[in-house]
């Protein structure tokens, strides 16, 4: 063993090789894999090996389909074969909701440039003649399925990994690792001890352990089955396609002269859920037909020459998951130099994409391409064990159920409730889960339900979420707003650094100001609020669900000494107050004086509320006159009660996340994860007018004054949907003269305008008013039209000056 290396991988699974033979390809040659004892050991050696580009995160697929055509790259690299077969594959639907969902699916493929398309039943039987058509609507087809062997795929890239001058260590197991004052690690093994300059963690749970860190990850009981001979198979001139039959939830490939059926049954089972022993390599786990019979039965009825072979085989291995069922990928936080690539249970079919994202990220210092679905910092210390078993085994459960873009999934909540929590329950509030906090979604009415029917439709929540926003266009709305993150940055060094890390000037003392932070491309890593309290500290509000990964670029970035900044989740809650009267009620609850002249747009003060000490901000997301309210965490309540009894005679609304977007599509603002994501520039979403070119140097400067060069290639327009009782979500192709030329990023319907409304990127040639287009929805054309303006109060005059 040398006694140095840039990279230590821990972890010899297809992950971990995959992550080596990237880093090597990309140049960084002195590296070396870990493993405790052979490669493949753990999941990969038993996994089915299927592999395919269907995931409802559009990034995501982009890396299956990477994955998938990188096997014959590193066939050709190593020498070693990787067993390829790539038989294409149908996924079928029994019900008129799985035929929207696969619609959906085929719909986003269209963009993403995979040639997938919806096909009819008697096809589908034409093409995978095992199936009783009896039980089916139709199919979706998808050339780019197939299989590989695990252990093949594993050594190839170990193999080229090693032709390109990487070492494996194999019956190497790692006991210790200690950081370094020089950012370095020791990594201790029981053949010797090396220096990494860095360590990935490709090995999961306990390795995480070393360094004082409890991973999202649980490992569950999966079983497939291989049957004995099916004449159909045998007498096939070809192989067969691959399958997945979701109503029977099970998934199916040609394995010799018999299937091989794997299931995701209801009833999973955790395996080791608190600790993985050290020894477990190449052992299966004791066969549990009778927790899949139900799953069988279904499958032998809907293919009944499955029935007829019998079972040969039954393979019962342990797979990661993570709570969401992506991956975990990136740098952990706190802990510079040490990286994770986890939980990646569909592994030969983003195993490739992880490496490669991976690698990028540490050689460059960017994953180049939009990675937030599969990024560790998605998840934060809220995700405890107990969480963690809980959303893992409901994931696991529903693997081959819908998930429909309305419904919020009930298990491992609540996390976090605010004080206010139970006065909106009482108020009929739908709650919803972001990040870890429970958050209004919409009120029921008066003596309503507080449920909302799941579907790709247009809900019961259209009606109401329609009054709300009405309240807040006309009267006065309240919206609790501890989904927003806040943050306060303090300290001698304070101003400058905020003037390096982001992208516009500050504002003086007591105002507010809108600006983007940039990567080093130039590409957007968050959209922030900052306001100024005083010389040496400010307060930059941001999006909630991506707070860990804003404080991990932040800290990565902070001087050695003269700045602070820490998180204010927990010491501010707050409200906002959003409409024509809500300077009337603001002044009612607040000492000071609130006037459009004492108290201007984008201003930021203390003020006291009633009793209470408060920072507020004139700033809506509205488009309203709007103030948002901040206290003590511990006096919520109190403000809650001050601004609901002033409010009673004004015609105060409560209003949820879901009336939100509705308002801010009809101003055409854009949001964090949605339209500002780290694929696009600042020119091309719009936010350039936050940019200030005349400061000499923040992050990603040199970047953006290249892009000013010439004109962007696509922009950030709204679209007017003729929509029927469906609207455009997100991930929609937009059609132009007969192509697809752009994406919906965010959609919905514009209560106030009367208009179903889409966010999109589209080429610039098209992002001008009145050009004609169409938004695919649930597998329709649906006309649609370029807006020069926002739909609701374009120049922002209710906004600014009321």
């Amino acid at each position: 063993m040398k006694s140095h290396a840039r990279v230590a991988v821990i972890g010899g699974g297809v992950v971990g090789a995959s992550v080596l033979y990237h880093l090597a390809k990309a140049g960084w040659t002195d590296v070396v894999l870990i493993e405790r004892d052979e490669l493949t050991s753990g999941s990969t050696w038993h996994a089915a090996g299927g592999m395919h580009t269907l995931n409802g995160d559009p990034n995501v697929a982009k890396l299956q389909k990477y994955t998938i055509e990188l096997y014959r790259e590193i066939e050709e690299a190593s020498g070693q074969s990787c067993s390829i077969h790539i038989t294409a594959g149908v996924d079928l639907a029994g019900t008129p909701e799985r035929m929207d969902f696969l619609k959906l699916a085929c719909a986003r493929a269209r963009y993403l440039g995979l040639a997938m398309e919806m096909i009819s039943i008697d096809e589908a039987a034409r093409i995978f003649p095992l199936l009783d058509k009896r039980y089916f609507l139709g199919a979706l087809y998808n050339p780019l399925e197939g299989h590989v062997d695990p252990s093949g795929v594993t050594h190839a890239y170990a193999k080229a990994a090693r032709k390109l001058g990487a070492e494996v260590y194999r019956f190497t197991r790692v006991t210790d690792l200690k950081p370094r004052p020089d950012r370095s690690w020791e990594v201790i093994t029981d053949k010797g001890n090396l220096v990494a300059e860095h360590v990935v963690n490709a090995a999961g749970l306990e390795v995480g352990r070393l360094v004082g860190l409890e991973l999202p990850l649980l490992a569950m009981e999966h079983q497939y089955i291989v049957t004995g001979d099916v004449p159909e198979v045998v007498a096939s001139p070809k192989e067969v396609l691959h399958a997945i039959d979701f109503e029977g939830e099970i998934y199916m490939r040609q394995e010799g002269r018999g299937m091989l059926i794997g299931t995701y049954e209801k009833a999973g089972v955790p395996w080791s859920p608190k600790e993985t022993p050290w020894n477990f390599a190449h052992e299966l786990l004791p066969p549990d037909l009778d927790r899949i019979d139900g799953s069988l039965e279904v499958g032998f009825k809907h293919f009944p020459a499955l029935e007829r072979a019998g079972i040969k085989r039954v393979v019962n291995g342990p797979f990661t998951f993570a709570p969401d069922g992506n991956p975990l990928v990136g740098p952990i936080r706190g802990l510079p130099n040490y990286w994770v690539a986890c939980a990646v249970m569909a592994g030969f079919s983003q195993g490739g994409g992880v490496g490669l994202a991976l690698s990028n990220w540490m050689v460059h210092g960017d994953p180049g391409f939009d990675v937030w679905a599969m990024d560790v910092a998605r998840f934060g210390e809220w995700t405890t064990m107990a969480y963690t078993n809980a959303k893992v085994r409901e994931n696991y459960s529903r693997r081959f159920q819908i998930r429909f873009p309305n419904e919020e999934l009930p298990a491992g909540r609540p996390v976090r409730i605010t004080p206010s929590y139970e006065r909106l329950e009482a108020r009929g509030a739908v709650f919803g889960a972001s990040y870890d906090l429970e958050n209004a979604l919409w009120f029921a009415p008066n003596g309503g339900e507080p449920r909302e029917d799941i579907t790709y439709r247009r809900s019961n929540a259209h009606g109401p979420v329609g009054e709300e926003c009405r309240a807040v266009r006309s009267k006065v709305g309240l919206l609790e707003i501890a989904t927003f993150a806040r943050y306060e940055v303090s300290g001698s060094g304070a101003p400058a650094w905020l003037e390096h890390v982001l992208a516009n000037r500050l504002p003086r003392e007591g105002r507010m100001t809108l600006s983007p932070m940039l990567n080093n491309e130039g590409k957007l890593i968050g959209d922030f609020t900052v306001a100024k309290l005083g010389p040496e500290r400010f307060i930059v509000f941001g999006s909630g669900i991506a707070e860990q990964y804003h404080l991990r670029w932040f800290e990565a970035h902070l001087p050695s000494s003269g700045v602070a900044i820490r998180s204010l989740r927990n010491e501010w809650l707050g409200f906002a107050i959003a409409g024509p009267r809500a300077r009337e009620l603001f002044a009612r609850v607040c000492s000071s004086d609130v006037s459009r002249e004492a108290f201007p747009f984008l201003a930021f003060r203390e003020v006291q509320v009633g009793s209470l000490p408060a920072h507020v901000g004139r700033i809506s997301f509205t488009g309203e006159l709007g103030y948002e309210i901040w206290v003590p965490a511990e006096r919520q309540l109190a403000l809650y009660d001050a601004l609901v009894e002033a409010g009673s005679d004004l015609g105060l609304i409560h209003f949820g996340a879901r009336a939100l977007n509705s308002l801010r599509l009809e101003k055409s603002f854009g949001t964090w994860a949605r339209e500002f994501r780290p694929i696009y520039t600042p020119l091309e979403s719009g936010v350039d007018r936050f940019v200030d070119f005349e400061k000499t140097a923040f992050i990603g400067r040199a970047a953006v004054l290249c892009d000013r060069e010439q004109p962007p290639k696509r922009c950030l327009v709204t679209l007017v949907v003729d929509a029927r009782d469906a609207d455009a979500l997100g991930d929609e192709p937009v059609w132009h003269d007969g192509k697809v030329v752009g994406w919906v990023t965010s959609g919905g319907y514009g209560h106030c305008v009367g208009q179903s409304l889409a966010l999109a990127y589209v080429p610039t040639a098209v992002a001008r008013g009145g050009v004609a287009c169409e938004v695919e929805i649930l597998g329709e054309r649906r006309p649609a039209v370029v807006q020069a303006r926002a739909l609701y109060d374009p120049s922002g005059e209710r906004m600014r000056t009321s």
